[in-house]
């Protein structure tokens, strides 16, 4: 029988194939609800007996519906949980790798069927991915004379608490508590970047993986607007104790109600474009300062990194709907007003790339800004500060049934899990796999192996002022002459430039 013992009782799981084991759904904290709501997480309860760990836990409060995921109900509570992938061979000391998953702070889970760590325990990995809290319930921010009662940053304090559920039970899945990588996409790797340089995070975690990295933390003053905000739409005043009162489900709709208001307006400023109602909070206590601060002053110097971002990140967004259109030069004009976008930077784009239409230009630069820059910026600074440093580009491309394959947001992750098959991600990577996709998985997952285990995932680390990136593609082709003149156009600007 597949039984483990952890610190608060044993835990039963299944065979995932022939050689792994997966645990799903195991507590790491007490569900953060009732007296425990918008505080720190408490230690989850013990249990007597074997508990069935076959299922994965309930998501966070959410209103998403993820294709091949769960859904949020208003009578899930025990949604801190973790799942755990093993080889589990007889006193193995296996590198481990803990995902955190993304979705704007606002969605998504650990359930969703491109986290399966069946592939990367295969290739020697003992795989942990966690759900923590969302939306209002992880980062809104809860006014209160003592900022201790109610802590910003809920979401990045549940990472830290699975983390140290991590060092303290994961030997007993033959994981090695001292070689521990974190990970994460999106919203999940500025998470990562977050945790770098958080002290309660210091000693947790030993290298750090960060895919396709959001930019933005928000100030206490732009939390605190937000909050208004949403208390205004649930009807309920912006006090602990109105906040407390109104339901986590009431707070979701709250929440879906200000996104909608911000996308149907479009002289709201730069949330109307992509509305992201939550974001880290720069508190000085949880968070004390933002990752590219904090990288650059060698915060996190003794943490091995290694940063991916896709090539056509805000294709996706545009594809989904989530992203405002622009199709005029006015549009663009504002939307460039809006950020505070650098003198020049949109010109240059279109110098870059003078045959695309607008939208295009657009969407380039917003992936740029949100993500591809910032995935730049934190390599660099890393490297500069004396940390080891590894950067890659996921540039992927083929012809699908419906037309180009895009590069977008989110497409690389099926691909670095070793993940193509399953039917509900057809749209991300265009379709079903080809052969040469799969031996592209194959190299991903080899290089986030290695990397997990040794700090070197393949290729040189980052050594100078301008970093050298990995290319992940199906096929070898020429350097890409347009990304060296458009990375050119943000050297010199100011980042981040983006305000919400």
């Amino acid at each position: 029988m597949d039984i483990f013992k952890t610190e608060n009782g044993a835990v039963q799981g299944f065979r995932a194939s022939a050689e792994v084991v997966a645990v799903l759904g195991i507590p790491y904290a007490a569900p953060p609800f009732g007296a425990n709501r918008f505080r720190e997480p408490y230690p989850a309860p013990a249990w007597s007996g074997v508990r069935d760990c076959t299922a994965f836990g309930p998501v966070a409060p959410q209103s998403a519906e993820l294709p091949g995921a769960p859904v949020w109900s208003p009578d899930d509570e025990d949604i801190l949980t973790v799942n755990i992938w093993t080889p589990a061979p007889e006193g193995g000391r296996l590198p481990v790798l803990v995902w955190i998953h993304g979705g704007a702070y606002t969605f998504g889970s650990s359930a969703q069927p491109d986290f399966d760590g069946t592939s990367l325990a295969s290739a020697g990995l003992v795989v942990v991915t966690l759900n923590y809290r969302l939306g209002f319930e992880g980062f809104g921010h809860v006014p209160a004379a003592e900022a201790t009662a109610y802590p910003d940053n809920r979401g990045l304090l549940d990472q830290v608490a699975a983390l140290r559920w991590v060092r303290e039970n994961i030997a007993a899945f033959g994981g090695d508590p001292g070689n521990v990588t974190v990970a994460g996409q999106s919203s999940g790797a500025a998470s990562v970047a977050c945790l770098m340089v958080m002290d309660r995070a210091r000693g947790l975690f030993h290298r750090a993986i960060a895919h396709s990295a959001a930019s933005p933390c928000y100030t206490l003053e732009i939390a605190a607007a937000t909050t208004r905000e949403i208390a205004a739409a649930a009807s309920c005043p912006a006090t602990p104790e109105g906040l407390t009162s109104a339901t986590p489900q009431a707070l979701v709709i709250a929440s879906d109600k200000v996104v909608d208001a911000y996308r149907r307006d479009p002289a709201s400023g730069s949330r109307h474009y992509d509305p992201a109602l939550y974001a880290p909070v720069l508190d000085g206590a949880v968070l004390p300062t933002d990752p590219l601060t904090g990288m650059a002053s060698g915060a996190a110097r003794e943490v091995d990194l290694l940063v991916c971002h896709t090539t056509e990140e805000y294709w996706l967004l545009d594809a989904v709907g989530s992203s405002a259109k622009v199709t005029t030069d006015e549009q663009l004009a504002l939307f460039a007003e809006d950020f505070n976008l650098p003198d020049g930077l949109v010109a240059g784009y279109r110098a870059a790339m003078p045959h695309a239409p607008v939208l295009d230009v657009y969407l380039a630069v917003f992936g740029d800004l949100m993500f591809g820059e910032y995935s730049n910026r934190l390599v660099e600074l890393h490297a500069r500060a004396g940390g080891r440093a590894f950067l890659s580009r996921f540039d992927r491309r083929r012809t699908g049934p419906n037309g180009a394959v895009r590069a977008w947001h989110c497409a690389d992750i099926p691909f670095a899990f070793g993940n193509l098959d399953t039917d509900c991600l057809a749209f991300l990577i265009g379709g079903a796999p080809t052969p040469a996709d799969h031996a592209l998985a194959r190299r991903m997952v080899r290089a986030w192996a290695d990397f997990a285990a040794t700090g070197n995932p393949g290729w040189p680390s980052v050594n100078n002022s301008t970093a050298q990136a990995r290319i992940w593609s199906t096929e070898d082709g020429p350097a890409d002459d347009t990304a060296a003149a458009i990375r050119a156009l943000w050297v010199k600007a100011d980042f981040p430039v983006r305000c919400p």
